[in-house]
């Protein structure tokens, strides 16, 4: 299984999937970090069956909260990931990925909510916290999957 944080850590907030994939490697947990172009994942996953994204989101709903999308049974929220600095974001590289027949078997996409986007901020105590409980529920996951199967899923009670 790849896990991909995905990021900018000079924009604040925007590092929370970075920040999830450092928490995880200090677990012991391989865990990668995207910090460039957003069609590179496609080559950064085509070897592999399962995959896990991390990335800061912009829903409206309240920092730190966690929601948890299969991109598999079908297509992620657009407007979530409108926060990234990039041409194409993670929702739009995973529908070009499905169309291209090159999506993995299993991805699943983890958004934390973000507020601060603002270059050399600090991360908002909401997202940070969100971090911590992010990287302990895929750590404490049978061999890193995923334990959810709803879509969009809130993870307030984490």
């Amino acid at each position: 299984m790849l896990i991909i944080g995905c990021g900018n850590e000079d924009r604040a907030d925007d590092a929370a999937g970075l920040l999830v994939a450092r928490s995880l490697r200090q677990r012991g947990i391989d865990a990668r970090e995207h910090t460039g172009d957003m069609l590179a994942l496609i080559e950064e996953w085509s070897s592999e069956e399962r995959v896990t994204l991390i990335d800061a989101v912009v829903t409206g709903a309240a920092p730190g909260r966690i929601a948890a999308w299969d991109a598999r049974q079908a297509p992620i929220p657009r407007d979530a990931f409108r926060c990234s600095t990039h041409a194409l974001g993670i929702a739009e590289t995973l529908e070009l990925a499905r169309a291209l027949h090159c999506l993995p078997l299993k991805v699943m996409v983890y958004g934390i909510e973000a507020i601060n986007f603002e270059p050399g901020g600090s991360l908002s105590p909401a997202v940070a916290a969100a971090v911590e409980r992010l990287a302990k529920h895929i750590a404490a996951a049978p061999h890193h999957k995923p334990l959810l199967k709803l879509l969009p899923i809130p993870f307030d009670s984490l």
